[in-house]
């Protein structure tokens, strides 16, 4: 009998599982803080910067209008980005979808969490929407992706 090795058995990368648990447990640590924290007062960090505890029904970056149907909405769009991810090429590609999945599964689980079902923001720029840390790494892996896509990079085996 020939052992196959696990990684091409799967057919996912340990990067895209490793940093999608990172984003998650991060993301999950600082909403955390922020409801015990930020509560009480908003915090000022620097010029245009403010923690300050939002919840949000919509989308990221308070983006709204799909009512109850946004839990849905972002299920959906993680499961079929972690099907597509299940094909990603090692080393950037890997961590931008990485980035995706666990900034998409962090706000849905921080969604169901809730009582009402609302995602928790807390950082404020300015007039900008206020955000959350899962906000910035779907925003920073759609870019890794973009990016890597652009400069000729195969995302996927």
């Amino acid at each position: 009998m020939r052992l196959v090795p696990r990684r091409r058995l799967i057919g996912y990368s340990d990067a895209v599982v490793a940093t999608a648990l990172v984003v998650t447990c991060l993301d999950a640590l600082s909403k955390a803080w922020a409801r015990r924290v930020l509560s009480a007062h908003p915090i000022h960090v620097a010029g245009l910067v403010w923690l300050r505890l939002s919840y949000n029904q919509g989308m990221s970056f308070s983006f709204s209008g799909l009512g109850g149907l946004t839990g849905i909405v972002t299920l959906l769009v993680a499961i079929g980005l972690v099907l597509v991810a299940l094909r990603a090429r090692p080393g950037v590609p890997a961590i931008g979808f990485g980035l995706l999945i666990g900034g998409g599964v962090a706000n849905v689980i921080d969604r169901w969490a809730a009582r009402p079902h609302e995602v928790t923001d807390f950082v404020a720029l300015g007039s900008f929407p206020v955000f959350n840390l899962a906000d910035v790494a779907i925003t920073i892996g759609f870019l890794v992706l973009v990016i890597a896509a652009l400069s000729g990079e195969r995302l996927l085996t």
